[in-house]
Formats: structure tokens, sequence, C-alpha cells
């Protein structure tokens, strides 16, 4: 992963992303515009040198991370 500096909000978008929910549907969970759903899922593809949102997915389950919240907080 290039970097794991991931905004609270990414987290939350990460984790939903990771159960498989669409933008539309993170967008109506979080109370946000899909517009913004989909600059979050960018910079989560970015930060995690993904291809592709299943990436970023496969690539935080590959890394042990069920809860990303919980496994990518800062110390």
């Amino acid at each position: 992963m290039r970097n794991k500096n991931f905004t609270e909000r990414e987290l939350e978008v990460l984790e939903y992303l990771m159960l498989g929910k669409t933008n539309k549907e993170i967008a109506e969970i979080l109370m946000i515009t899909h517009h913004t759903v989909k600059a979050h899922v960018a910079s989560i593809i970015n930060k995690t040198g993904a291809k592709n949102r299943l990436g970023a997915a496969m690539i935080a389950n590959a890394n042990g991370f069920t809860n990303p919240r919980l496994s990518w907080e800062q110390p």
C-alpha cells in the first residue's frame, strides 16, 4: 500500500466498499452525495495503489483489515 493516512470518512467508505456496497448505497448510508463517495473511493484507490474499487477492497482484505476504521487508525 502506498499510504495509510486515510481520513475517518475514507475508512467509513472503505468499510462499505469491502461489504460490496455501491456508491449510491454508501451515499445513502452516510447521508452524503454519491459524488462525494466517488471522490472518497478515488482517494482510497490512490492511497492503496489499487487499480479499482474491487482492488482496493481486496488489498484491504489481504492485509487483514476486516474493520478498516479499527485497523488503519493512526497511533
